[in-house]
């Protein structure tokens, strides 16, 4: 989702910046994976990397050895990644050992939280990266106190949002009547949306039966929609959660099935990062079911309300937005579906002096 519109601006510039697509195959479940790049129309990978499962060492330890060879073999000039996935600490380190820049998308974000994986991966990236692209002001000023020399930080906006922005005007353009998720629309004309999918949250078994319990609770008074992330469904199974009937359990959704969804829910209830940013782009109330958010923009200027795991306080968050009290807030500056025309302006820009 977030390369989709960096490979959209980086064939409509004409800039002469040739590139590769590497999958890591980190996310393995077709559902999870080849659905994507068919829906937002990133063309095949140049290269398939198929590190597949594992714990976060083998599955980091798998992207090192085979990505080490591609940049043996292709010597690219710069590369690129996005995020906090295993993926992208992994490519990074490999390209810096072997003197090759790095640029990181989405970069200076903190939760303060090591207790999460994905803040180690943002930490350490951002510590050995060369050019740093920020979603938000925080992030900026994070980078800055961290040491990061300014001419290197750029505030550019959200590529999400651009794909978000994108996928919209598409879906309204097709139509959503021929998408699964229509039919789940027709039958629950107001719900919610929930995602789990946080080791914090659906590994340990207490933890997850207290958010099950306001689950069920909240589902009484709004039906909500609750597509599975397969080791959610795993431990649902696994620690016997009933989540009661109020609470309509679905397969993974592709992105396009799950935009058509979100986007009209009274309210979104979430473990996720960008969940919690697309919301606010599209004005929809989120509740974040974590102790802390490395996206505070969302809170600060947006829908988004963090409200940890703690069932009372998810309820009460929810009760409002029913009672028509949830956030309004508003799409935060430079959220305005250019951000990938920006980076790609500033890779031609910098490129030739790294």
């Amino acid at each position: 989702m977030k390369i989709a519109p960096i490979v959209r601006a980086l064939r409509e510039s004409g800039n002469g910046l040739a590139f590769k697509i590497v999958h890591t195959g980190q996310h393995y479940d077709r559902e999870m994976n080849e659905v994507f790049f068919e829906e937002l129309g990133i063309p095949p990978p140049d290269v398939s990397l198929e590190a597949g499962s594992g714990s976060h060492a083998q599955q980091t330890a798998k992207i090192m050895v085979a990505f080490e060879e591609f940049c043996l073999d292709q010597r690219p000039d710069l590369v690129l990644v996005v995020g906090d996935v295993n993926s992208t600490l992994a490519c990074s380190i490999v390209a810096k050992k072997q003197g090759i820049p790095v640029a990181h998308v989405e970069a200076g974000l903190r939760s303060g939280d090591m207790a999460m994986p994905e803040e180690i991966n943002r930490i350490v990236t951002d510590s050995i990266a060369d050019l740093f692209f920020v979603t938000e002001p925080s992030g900026v000023d994070n980078l800055l106190r961290e040491g990061k020399a300014r001419d290197r930080v750029f505030y550019v906006g959200h590529v999400m949002v651009d794909n978000l922005l994108y996928q919209s005007n598409k879906l309204s353009e097709l139509g959503a009547s021929k998408l699964s998720s229509s039919a789940l629309k027709m039958r629950y004309p107001s719900y919610g949306v929930v995602t789990l999918h946080r080791p914090s949250n659906v590994d340990d078994p207490a933890t997850f039966a207290r958010v099950a319990l306001a689950l069920r609770d909240i589902s009484q008074r709004l039906p909500l929609i609750f597509p599975v992330h397969p080791r959610t469904r795993a431990n649902l199974e696994q620690f016997e959660i009933d989540l009661g009937p109020g609470v309509v359990l679905t397969p993974p959704l592709s992105y396009m099935e799950f935009l058509n969804l979100w986007k009209d829910a009274v309210v979104a209830l979430t473990d996720s990062g960008g969940l919690q940013e697309e919301t606010t782009a599209l004005g929809v109330p989120c509740i974040t079911i974590r102790e802390n958010t490395e996206r505070p923009i969302t809170v600060d200027e947006g829908t988004n309300v963090v409200v940890g795991t703690d069932p009372e306080r998810m309820k009460e968050a929810a009760y409002k937005v029913l009672r028509g009290e949830g956030k309004r807030g508003r799409r935060p500056h430079l959220w305005d579906g250019r951000a990938s025309e920006r980076i790609v302006e500033i890779l031609r820009r910098e490129l030739p002096s790294l």
